[in-house]
């Protein structure tokens, strides 16, 4: 393998690309390389199976911020999307933090610009920001407290009833939380494209067919989505609602990589992907599905892509992580 061309590559396309044996094991070529760089890899469940299955800890957004801020690893490899890599330099400054694809972006992140953003909050300097961590360090910089879909309704419940909020940059997830507290938190207008396209109608139709399943969704889903939910919750959430409840089948609203651990943890269990609005009747995030075991191998081999950050942005961007931190530790919300 040739380092100077993966680094030409990385500058033209944002991951590595270089050719190397297909016959490797993968497997136990990224366990020895993890053991020799006291390297650990971080994983949504959103990522490919093999990913998942190599993973030192897979969860959502609350318990990679909550993994990654006490990790003793000197790398962290992360296997999700961009803003969740910056969480983790933001938490871990003398850490090296990897992403085996940059190009691995989010679209709800997206929605918000952190300079439109700012003109936004401007003109409401009485209310308190809050920012569903799914948002750039720039957007973390302009809030109070950072949420994340697992700890959203206890942090907006903490806080005085008169207090008044914008949330960004989901206003799916915002509405729900409004609808759940009576709270009127004003809204940014973001959203995420694969929990936006989920078809009420294709779902209400699969529902029909299979009346034995409970439909469970991820609180970005849009409204009419939620209304007919039998559990509404982050992705720990429905992880756990489905172990705990008696149905045998779920008709799962959310992104499709989360079946795979379900089927692991529950083997016994039947899971239906939700159909989404689309010719493919697919509910990838192609962000997400960016990152391969392939790549993740390059990434730790070459110790490329890296984060890096302008310090007084990390330094802006951390405090409402820590405020996020310390509330779901007193709260007793652990991911």
């Amino acid at each position: 393998m040739d380092i100077s061309l993966a680094k030409q590559n990385l500058e033209k396309n944002g991951y590595l690309n270089v050719d190397f044996d297909p016959s490797l094991d993968l497997f136990a070529e990224i366990d020895k390389l993890k053991k020799e760089k006291n390297a650990v890899i971080l994983a949504h469940y959103y990522q490919e199976p093999d990913i998942q299955d190599i993973a030192d800890y897979i969860g959502d957004s609350l318990g990679l911020a909550q993994n990654a801020a006490r990790t003793e690893a000197d790398i962290i490899v992360f296997a999700g999307v961009h803003f969740m890599a910056e969480t983790a330099k933001i938490l871990n400054p003398g850490k090296k933090v990897l992403l085996p694809d940059l190009r691995a972006g989010c679209s709800l992140s997206d929605s918000c610009p952190p300079g439109l953003f700012k003109t936004f909050k401007d003109k409401h300097p009485d209310h308190l920001v809050i920012s569903y961590i799914n948002c750039s360090a720039g957007i973390k910089a302009l809030s109070d407290i950072i949420c994340t879909s697992s700890n959203a309704q206890a942090i907006v419940e903490s806080l005085p009833a008169d207090q008044k909020i914008i949330f960004a940059p989901d206003k799916n997830l915002g509405g729900y939380i409004n609808k759940v507290t009576g709270r009127n938190m004003l809204l940014w207008n973001g959203a995420c494209m694969v929990h936006e396209i989920f078809s009420l109608e294709k779902i209400t139709r699969l529902k029909v067919r299979h009346p034995e399943a409970k439909l469970i969704a991820h609180p970005e889903c849009e409204d009419a989505v939620l209304q007919i939910a039998d559990f509404i919750g982050s992705t720990t959430q429905l992880l756990k609602y489905t172990k705990e409840d008696s149905a045998s089948s779920f008709i799962v609203a959310t992104e499709s990589g989360i079946l795979h651990t379900m089927r692991l943890n529950m083997p016994g269990k039947t899971f239906i992907a939700a159909p989404p609005d689309n010719a493919c009747a697919c509910n990838d995030c192609p962000h997400m599905k960016l990152n391969t075991l392939e790549k993740l191998y390059l990434c730790l081999k070459f110790e490329l892509p890296e984060i890096t950050m302008d310090e007084d942005l990390r330094l802006a961007a951390k405090k409402p992580i820590d405020r996020m931190l310390q509330l779901s530790e007193q709260l007793g919300i652990g991911g």
